[in-house]
């Protein structure tokens, strides 16, 4: 018996069918193998394809929006991947690219603002975590910012303002002790002299 999960946002709208794996005992309303899937979006096309494009949404989609959280914005899928998503060039936003596994067909690219962005990622984080939905997704673990990008979200003034402030006040140390005048030795006290004898 075929099973549809719909899920719905203000921009866009998530519709996944799928059936039970009979074949390690899943009975009811649950989705053990996704048939097909739809994406339904206010004013464009809807997407929609197999689960393979279905994981390679949320497979780049949910890490991009993580970085996004704390500040570091990189793409996320590189080739071979079917889904691309990465900070607009001309601005703000996100462009999504969805390549076809069909020979000369052009990818297809989605402006995205931050409100339709943060509307798919609930939409997908609702999927992930439908009880309903009962086979293991290829997620990638949460991985923690590189040392690079943990760099990156500090500015560079920032950054530069402890050591370029070490290095003057060293300077000015060092200036101050060559005008500081040297002070002078003090004499030496005179020798002390010892009384000649009495001639017998």
């Amino acid at each position: 018996m075929k099973t549809t999960l719909r899920y719905d946002q203000l921009s866009c709208h998530l519709q996944v069918e799928g059936l039970p794996d009979v074949s390690i005992g899943q009975v009811g309303e649950v989705v053990g193998i996704i048939t097909a899937w739809t994406l339904q979006w206010s004013g464009r096309p809807a997407l929609e394809g197999r689960k393979e494009h279905l994981l390679a949404l949320m497979q780049v989609v949910l890490p991009y929006a993580r970085h996004l959280i704390s500040g570091v914005a990189r793409p996320f899928g590189d080739d071979p991947q079917p889904v691309r998503i990465a900070p607009a060039a001309e601005g703000p936003g996100h462009r999504l690219q969805l390549r076809s596994s069909q020979p000369d067909t052009p990818p297809l690219e989605l402006a995205l603002d931050d409100a339709e962005l943060s509307d798919l990622v609930r939409l997908l984080d609702q999927l992930r975590l439908d009880p309903r939905l009962q086979l293991a997704l290829d997620l990638p673990e949460p991985q923690p910012l590189r040392p690079r990008e943990v760099l990156q979200r500090v500015p560079r003034r920032q950054r530069l303002v402890a050591p370029v402030g070490g290095a003057l006040v060293v300077a000015l140390v060092a200036g101050l002790s060559w005008l500081w005048p040297t002070p002078k030795p003090l004499p030496s006290p005179p020798a002390a002299t010892t009384p000649a004898a009495p001639a017998p």
